[in-house]
């Protein structure tokens, strides 16, 4: 009778200490991104459409003036709504309400309180949201990674010297977290220039989190 050779697998049983490591690097900001608006009111669509065109144009050819390249400056929404109020329990049109948003991206985030001053004399009656990042993250990423990684071999060699247990020193499975990279930061108020919009960027953190695994 014929029998097929089989090759046996025999599994090893190994022995694990897993550890999580987190590592961080604080960056300074030198990208700046600055959302402007422009809301206007009236009876007619027409008329305020009209009027939110001619304060955007206003606010673009001064941003222009202040050495902004038009690739920077990108508009991110355009709304109209109808406006009712209540009189009596009964709905009464009052009118539409327009807004136009654009985003302004500066490689000076020095100029943040500057480019905000202008667009309000200009027409802007809104800044909605002003925010802080690095641009070349990834590099910084690579940092907190290495650091992630070490705080992972020390805490590895603690719980080894304390259980008196001997590790190899090199993990046998390194697994990188989700949610490792903290957002744009908004924006925090100093005092800067006498007369200018008061607007600092901080420090942005760059995080990384490593689940690593060493035999013993």
């Amino acid at each position: 009778m014929y029998y097929p050779y089989i090759r046996q697998q025999v599994k090893h049983s190994y022995r694990l200490i897993t550890v999580v490591g987190n590592g961080e690097v604080a960056a300074e900001p030198d990208v700046a991104t600055i959302q402007l608006e422009i809301n206007t009111q009236s009876k007619e669509l027409q008329d305020a459409q009209q009027e939110n065109a001619t304060l955007m144009n206003q606010v673009i050819q001064s941003l222009y003036q202040l050495g902004i390249p038009r690739e920077n400056i990108q508009t991110v929404s355009y709304s109209i709504f109808p406006r009712y109020d209540f009189v009596d329990g009964e709905q009464v049109f009052r009118g539409y309400e327009v807004t136009n948003a654009i985003a302004v991206t500066l490689s000076d985030i020095q100029q943040v309180g500057t480019v905000i001053d202008t667009a309000v004399a200009n027409g802007a009656n809104r800044v909605s949201n002003v925010q802080f990042s690095v641009r070349n993250v990834e590099q910084h990423k690579q940092e907190a990674i290495v650091k992630a990684l070490q705080d992972a071999q020390v805490k590895a060699r603690t719980i080894a010297n304390t259980l008196h247990l001997q590790i190899n020193p090199e993990p046998i499975k390194v697994t990188e977290l989700a949610g490792g990279r903290e957002p744009p930061v908004a924006f925090k108020s100093v005092n800067m220039a006498a007369g200018g919009t008061p607007i600092e960027g901080g420090q942005i953190t760059i995080r990384s989190t490593m689940r690593v695994q060493y035999e013993y």
